[in-house]
This record gives C-alpha cells, sequence and structure tokens, in this order.
C-alpha cells in the first residue's frame, strides 16, 4: 500500500507539468515577428494631381477633297491616251483623243451652211435697200415691199440658225479630245485604243481624285457632339487654339495639324451618330482614300486631374478599384471611377486624392488587409531612383549557406 501511495504522487506531478506545457501556446504575431515570412514587397506611387489635356479621340476614314469622273461627250473611237496612270493632271489637260474626222467633217458642213444664209441675208437685205427709195415714189406697191422685208428676217433667222449648227459642230469637234474636268491624281484607264464609247456609258473612262487637301469622315456620339462643340467655341480664347492631330493605321501621328469642320456634321438615321468631317493638308499624298485613321482634338489643359497607371486599376464586376497602403503597410481596396485614357494613364474622376498610396505592381501579392512593404515603382526604361534620405533601405538578400562539410570519418 506504501508503495502503491509513493508511485501516484512521483506520476501526478508528470501529469500536470505536461498538461501545462501542452495549454501553453506560442502566439502567432510574435512568431512570425521572431522568424515567420516577411511582408510581400510591392511597388506603389503616391498620388498627385497634375494637367492633363483636353483630349477627345475619334476614328475616321480618309476621303478625297473632290472626285471627277472622266466620261465622253460625244461618241467614237479612242485613238489616243494621253496620261500616265497614277500621276497628277491639270484642270483642262488632254487626256483621250476620238477620231475627229467625223466631227471636222460636220464643222465643215456647218460653215457652209453658214456661208450660204449669210449669201441669202446680203441680197435679201440689198433688195430691201433698192426698193425703199421706190416705194416711197409708190414705184411699188407697198405688198411687194413688205414681202421684201420678211425675206430679210427670214434669211436673218437662217443665218443666226447656221452660226449655231456651227457651233454645236466646233463644240463636239471640241469634245472629241476628253479633257480632265479636275486637277489632281487620276487613276488606272478603265478603256482601251480602239475601243468605241458613247455618251450614255455606264462605265467611266477613268476617275481623277483631288487629295491636297483632302477630308476625314469622323464618327462620334450624339451624346459627346456637345462636349466637343464646347471644346472647339473655346478655341482661341485666352490664347488657346485647338489642334487636331491625326494617327495613321500604323499608329504613327501625322506630321500636319488638320481643322474640324462642323458645318459637314451629319446625322446617320440607322446608327443615330453624328458624322463629322476634318480637313488636313496633304502636300506629300501620304494619306489616301480609304485609309482607317485616328484624329485626336486636343484642346488647352485641365488642372488638378489625378491620373494613375493603367495597371494600378483593376476592374470587376462591380466597377474598378485600386489598393491603397496606409502607413502602416496595410492594404485596402478602394473603389474608383475613370474619364477616358491619357497615354498610359486612365484619369480618375472620383475615389483617389492627393497623397495617397497605391500599389502598381505586385498586386497579386496585396491580398486586402494583408500588411506589405512598400517600393517606389518604376515605369519600364526608366533608371531606377534614389530612395531618399533617412527613407527604409530593402532588406539585404541572405547570403547562400556554406556547404556542409564532409563528416569526419570516425
Amino acid at each position: 500500500m506504501n508503495t502503491y501511495k509513493t508511485a501516484r504522487n512521483l506520476v501526478l506531478p508528470g501529469i500536470v507539468l505536461a498538461l501545462a506545457a501542452c495549454g501553453k501556446k506560442e502566439d502567432p504575431a510574435k512568431a512570425a515577428g521572431a522568424g515567420g515570412p516577411p511582408p510581400a514587397m510591392v511597388s506603389v506611387i503616391t498620388v498627385a494631381a497634375e494637367q492633363v489635356s483636353n483630349i477627345s479621340e475619334l476614328p475616321g476614314r480618309v476621303e478625297a477633297v473632290r472626285t471627277a469622273e472622266v466620261r465622253a461627250r460625244v461618241g467614237g473611237i479612242v485613238q489616243k491616251r494621253l496620261f500616265n496612270e497614277g500621276g497628277e493632271v491639270r484642270a483642262g489637260q488632254p487626256l483621250y483623243q476620238i477620231d475627229p474626222a467625223p466631227f471636222q467633217a460636220a464643222a465643215n458642213n456647218a460653215e457652209a451652211v453658214l456661208a450660204r444664209a449669210e449669201a441669202n441675208f446680203g441680197l435679201a437685205t440689198t433688195k430691201v435697200n433698192r426698193y425703199k427709195s421706190l416705194v416711197e415714189t409708190n414705184a411699188i406697191s407697198k405688198q411687194e415691199f413688205d414681202d421684201l422685208t420678211s425675206a430679210q428676217k427670214l434669211a436673218a433667222a437662217d443665218v443666226a440658225a447656221a452660226r449655231a449648227a456651227l457651233d454645236s459642230a466646233r463644240l463636239n469637234l471640241s469634245y472629241a479630245t476628253i479633257t480632265a474636268p479636275i486637277s489632281g491624281r487620276i487613276g488606272r484607264t478603265l478603256i482601251t485604243e480602239g475601243a468605241l464609247v458613247t455618251t450614255n456609258d455606264a462605265k467611266a473612262l477613268a476617275v481623277i481624285q483631288q487629295l491636297d487637301p483632302i477630308y476625314v469622315t469622323l464618327t462620334q456620339s450624339s451624346v459627346e457632339l456637345a462636349r466637343l462643340r464646347d471644346i472647339m467655341s473655346q478655341s482661341g480664347q485666352h490664347g488657346v487654339k485647338a489642334k487636331l492631330t491625326l494617327v495613321t493605321e500604323d499608329g504613327r501621328p501625322y506630321p500636319l495639324p488638320g481643322q474640324l469642320l462642323f458645318s459637314e456634321a451629319v446625322v446617320d438615321p440607322q446608327s443615330s451618330s453624328v458624322i463629322l468631317r476634318a480637313q488636313f493638308p496633304n502636300p506629300q499624298l501620304t494619306l489616301l482614300p480609304g485609309m482607317y485613321v485616328r484624329v485626336r482634338v486636343e484642346q488647352g489643359v485641365r488642372a488638378g486631374t489625378i491620373a494613375v497607371p493603367q495597371q494600378a486599376v483593376m476592374r470587376t464586376v462591380d466597377g474598378s478599384l485600386v489598393m491603397t497602403v496606409d502607413s502602416a503597410g496595410k492594404v485596402t481596396p478602394r473603389p474608383v471611377k475613370t474619364d477616358g485614357a491619357y497615354g498610359q494613364k486612365w484619369i480618375v474622376s472620383s475615389g483617389l486624392k492627393e497623397g495617397d498610396t497605391i500599389i502598381v505592381e505586385g498586386l497579386q501579392k496585396a491580398k486586402p488587409g494583408a500588411t506589405v512593404k512598400p517600393l517606389p515603382w518604376q515605369p519600364a526604361g526608366a533608371a531606377p531612383a534614389q530612395p531618399a534620405a533617412g527613407a527604409p533601405q530593402p532588406a539585404a538578400q541572405p547570403a547562400a549557406p556554406a556547404a556542409p562539410a564532409a563528416q569526419e570519418k570516425k
């Protein structure tokens, strides 16, 4: 019995000590501070207001200022083509030569008819002048003199008709040489020498387009039209002028500025969008009809605007948000509203203020409520910024552990 009591007295204190050791757990925060994983490093920027340009970007398509189809005014056989395809032509320049022989013959015949009419008119005039003195002395009757006067008038009418016929014949003769109606660049010929052309052909002989200056037809929603008109109405006020910049299909800016022609604004009945027209100089003929381009309308600057890098804004089903970091390094999501792009940035209209710190890179590591270590963000291609005096330096990477020494043989 004494032996049992002695054993029990020895075992119970050991059990109590074991249970006490099991119930004492280490604080997780202390454990993390003692040797847990460090906070994730993220790249951040401090939000600051800046001046951004008022820019409206519109899609458009290039069109020729003037387009003219070259057509035959008289029928005949084409003898010559007098231009180079794809070259520049001037108004009135000969382009095609139709066989002029039939028209020359018609002109010659009209000249002969006119000569006969003029001879008859001269004879009738001579008779009237001769019989005028006779009728005054009653040597001839008045009826006979009236007949002579009517014959003179008929001869004069014949002269006028013959002269008009001659003018028509000469005009047709001139139409045998087909000339350019406008100046511009002419395309390929749609008819060859030896072909028969008529005045009612559905197909034109060639097409001429005037390309300097050039039109750009733009499409804009009716909602944005009023805002665009306000921008253009402020052009020239306080020394600020609106600027139109064209961006080509490959993304390069066109070097010459243009102007917006609101007088050409038309509403498309199918899409309810507004069709505008801009005009650009095109001395080198680099802009060709049919090209798709974009036109940026820039006027003045907008001060106090907050713009953040596009990669800092996340899109969700509920809208846009950014991740902010407070002074303790804690991550907090914040909803924002964007108002268009400005270069590689989004313009933020609400949700941020100057002095806020937002995460630009490392968003996948920044969970809401987590603690991170912020580092200054550097845009791609920029030189790394030197940390300010007193700023926390990034933790040095631990050296790689040395290779274990070979165990001595015992």
